[in-house]
């Protein structure tokens, strides 16, 4: 089922389906809800009621007026989501800006969190400036040449050629979903700037069952190994998932990601 919220000023747009203990799913930048579980509908058949939406900017939700895509105003958000659902207490499962923001909530309302599936975190509050151009350089791009321009700055071909056409035509379908592309391009500036916690020691206070899902540089450079690896090292009794050698990161496997987190969600249980 698929319905409006309003929260904080924008308008979400959200997908709901199934029944039992509830997973709401935080996809990234410049992502859509599409883009978590991949159309996977696992978790709904393991008796789980999942909840997906666009963030603010994103696919179908509305663009922040005042032009706020910091994880403060993320995070209000998804807490305006399970408010308006009456959610006390989920299973939160996000992808980059997704596991951020989900990281967000879990540190000032743990009590709500059962579980946290952390999927390809790149946020490392070590970060460099370069980073950011780079970020910057693809929201010009988004504004001024559109999704065909914003691909040749991305720059497939600084990955192992197996990987190039996968992630061309994937990043080409998600700019396509949007509604509003230019908040896209306004998100791709603020969120890399904002700070979803100060430093790797404030995960030490996440108390809840959490599996970091990383992916192998090769296919994912945006997200390096090592940063997912600082997220499982910094959480207490957090599990680290990743890829055999030489297979496509599960990340992009629906199917697989689901069985993670029904795994997970069962752990909390």
């Amino acid at each position: 089922m698929k319905r409006e919220i309003a929260a904080n000023g924008v308008i979400l747009t959200l997908e709901e389906a199934g029944t039992g203990v509830p997973v709401v799913g935080l996809h990234g930048l410049t992502a859509t809800r599409r883009y978590l579980l991949m159309g996977s509908h696992a978790l709904q058949r393991h008796g789980h009621r999942v909840i997906l939406y666009d963030a603010r900017g994103h696919g179908e939700s509305s663009p922040a007026a005042d032009g706020d895509y910091s994880y403060s105003a993320l995070a209000a958000d998804l807490v305006a989501v399970l408010d308006s659902l009456g959610l006390a207490r989920v299973v939160l499962a996000g992808a980059s800006m997704g596991a951020h923001t989900a990281l967000r909530v879990a540190l000032e309302q743990p009590q709500r969190i059962a579980a946290l599936a952390l999927v390809t975190p790149g946020y490392d509050p070590r970060r460099s400036p370069a980073r950011l151009e780079r970020w910057d350089a693809l929201a010009e791009a988004l504004r001024d040449g559109g999704p065909e321009r914003f691909v040749e700055v991305f720059d497939v071909k600084r990955l192992p050629a197996a990987w190039r056409e996968v992630v061309a035509t994937v990043v080409e379908q998600r700019l396509a979903r949007h509604r509003h592309p230019l908040a896209v391009a306004d998100a791709l500036v603020a969120v890399p700037r904002s700070r979803p916690f100060e430093s790797f020691a404030d995960l030490a206070q996440i108390s809840a069952p959490t599996l970091v899902v990383g992916s192998r540089d090769e296919a994912d450079p945006d997200h390096p190994l090592a940063t997912a690896a600082a997220y499982a090292q910094a959480i207490p009794g957090a599990e680290l998932l990743v890829e055999e050698e030489g297979r496509s990161p599960i990340a992009w496997q629906g199917g697989q990601l689901s069985r993670a987190i029904i795994a997970l969600a069962a752990r909390s249980a």
